[in-house]
């Protein structure tokens, strides 16, 4: 089955919804989503969006805070446009119908969080990613030229190189032409064609045991990028979200930074604070000190857990701030307003990704990437708090005003098209060897890539990781796809990618913390690890 569009956005969080309501004034556009189109990461976003909109608060302290989070790896550039983009495309949101809080002035209602100096996070009570997610969709669905495409879940892009065997994968003149999918309820593989692909798939956080992400988040965009040629950078920064709820049942529920912001602290189970002594900003340390800080408290004692204290903020304020928050945690006992909870680091973002130029561009012609999906520059080897939806927003924009302008050029014409062709694979019997698979990649990351890593731990994931990728490989080509083991294969992928990263980095920078290297190397390592087909190098930071 063939679909054409004009415009292909794979991913239906923030980066995509807003390229799509922009990109249907140029043409029709597909969107593909592999659950519920309002399942996406921007949708279990707390916190809020960073954006100057305060006269105490200038780009210049934005910009300042970012670089310093980034741990010298930001690409001053980029985080300029982001922060510089960012007060237009707040009030961009807010004529769509974003209702963000606001104060009794009548003022947006500033948050403040980990690593910032000044206030500046817009946020719509505890629930900003709904808000956001709630309002887009209303716009998409009222839109006649936006197809969604539910529970269809990519397989692979589609490009030149793929097509036609004169054109060797990384080719400067490759061209993504759009991409397979499988429709989950009825099996049938289809393929989607379109001038302009937007990769907009979320993150990664799946590969790890513990996660505050959703079950989305296994990585496609970056793998099904990097198996066609894309350049992948900066993979072994994988920020851990210092406070996720320690509840059997939760799930890791994220616990916002936004209570650090209004003065919650972190205690040993004892009641003793210890933030101070790893940071003079205490617990409004970057995420990155504060898991590490965790981290060690709870190895040195044997804890499974500290604790996280904001009673002295008073019970009407935390309702009225923490209205979602505070009830969940209710939920599972714990009464914020009244005691202490229990709080766990938990892998939460991607600061590398796909690389892109300022415009969203991939080293492959006509496909793009935005989101945390992408590796734009401004995160460096630590995002700063709240900058993840901003610069979905802001590079989303710039990506859609290059995609209609790319538009116009001429393209490499289709001799055929390949349909879906599944040879000689026959369905499977044995599907526990996809669970297995799927919990034993998980657990060797959570145990051997985390948060404290050394040599010996990521060369046994290594060695791990590649014996399973090549089980994963011959499954893949016996038998009959499902999205289970779509899911498998990209995570695994995604895995290698970290580990490789992570063994080549002789050094202990932001989101990276060796024991066998545990100081930071500027003279020999403020560089990117790029990978590109089988290659791995440096580049310099611009």
């Amino acid at each position: 089955m063939e679909i054409k569009s004009d415009f292909l956005i794979i991913g239906s969080g923030m980066a995509g919804l807003t390229f799509a309501l922009k990109a249907a004034d140029y043409g029709d556009v597909a969107i593909i989503t592999k659950k519920d189109i309002a399942e996406s990461n921007t949708n279990c976003a707390q916190g809020g969006i960073a954006a100057v909109t305060s006269e105490e608060d200038s780009y210049e302290f934005h910009v300042r805070d970012t670089l310093e989070a980034g741990g010298g790896l930001c690409k001053e550039e980029a985080v300029r446009i982001l922060v510089e983009g960012g007060p237009a495309r707040i009030r961009e949101l807010m004529d769509w119908g974003v209702k963000f809080s606001i104060k009794e002035n009548q003022e947006l209602d500033l948050g403040k969080e980990g690593g910032h100096s000044k206030r500046r996070i817009i946020h719509a009570g505890d629930i900003t990613g709904q808000e956001v997610e709630k309002v887009l969709l209303q716009r998409v669905r009222a839109r006649g030229n936006i197809a969604i495409y539910e529970h269809h879940i990519a397989i692979d892009l589609i490009t030149r190189a793929k097509l036609d065997r004169c054109t060797p994968l990384g080719d400067p003149e490759d061209v993504c032409l759009g991409a397979y999918a499988l429709d989950r309820y009825s099996g049938i593989v289809k393929t989607f064609l379109a001038d302009i692909t937007l990769l907009a798939t979320g993150g990664s956080g799946k590969v790890y045991l513990y996660t505050s992400n959703p079950d989305i988040a296994t990585g496609d965009g970056v793998a099904m990028a990097y198996r066609v040629g894309a350049r992948i950078a900066n993979m072994e920064f994988i920020q851990f979200h210092p406070t996720c709820l320690y509840h059997p049942a939760a799930k890791s529920f994220l616990i916002s930074e936004a209570l650090r912001g209004e003065g919650a602290v972190l205690r040993l189970q004892d009641s003793t604070p210890f933030m101070e002594r790893y940071h003079p900003m205490g617990c409004l340390a970057p995420r990155d000190v504060v898991s590490q800080a965790i981290d060690n408290e709870m190895k040195k004692r044997g804890d499974d857990f500290v604790y996280l204290d904001i009673t002295a903020l008073g019970e009407e304020r935390i309702k009225e701030r923490f209205p979602n928050i505070y009830e969940t945690c209710l939920s599972y006992g714990y009464n914020l307003a009244k005691e202490p909870i229990p709080v766990v680091p938990a892998a939460h973002y991607l600061c590398g990704g796909i690389v892109t130029d300022s415009y969203g561009r991939t080293n492959i012609k006509r496909l793009y990437a935005s989101g945390e999906t992408a590796c734009t520059g401004v995160h460096g080897a630590n995002r700063l708090a709240s900058n993840s939806l901003l610069e979905a927003l802001v590079f989303s924009h710039r990506a859609f005003l290059r995609a209609i302008e790319e538009r116009k050029e001429p393209s490499w014409e289709l001799p055929r098209l390949l349909e879906w062709n599944i040879g000689n694979a026959v369905d499977s019997d044995e599907n526990v060897v996809v669970t297995h698979n799927w919990d034993e990649i998980r657990r060797t990351m959570w145990n051997y890539v985390g948060i404290v890593r050394s040599n010996k731990r990521l060369n046994r994931a290594k060695t791990r990781i590649d014996l399973l990728q090549k089980e994963i490989k011959e499954y893949y080509w016996n038998f009959i796809i499902t999205s289970d083991l779509i899911e498998l294969r990209n995570i695994a992928t995604v895995a290698a990618l970290i580990i490789r990263s992570a063994i080549v980095r002789e050094e202990s920078r932001g989101l990276h913390y060796n024991l066998d290297y545990p100081q930071r190397d500027d003279q020999h390592w403020r560089k990117n690890a790029v990978i590109y087909l089988d290659k791995l190098y440096f580049e310099a930071v611009c």
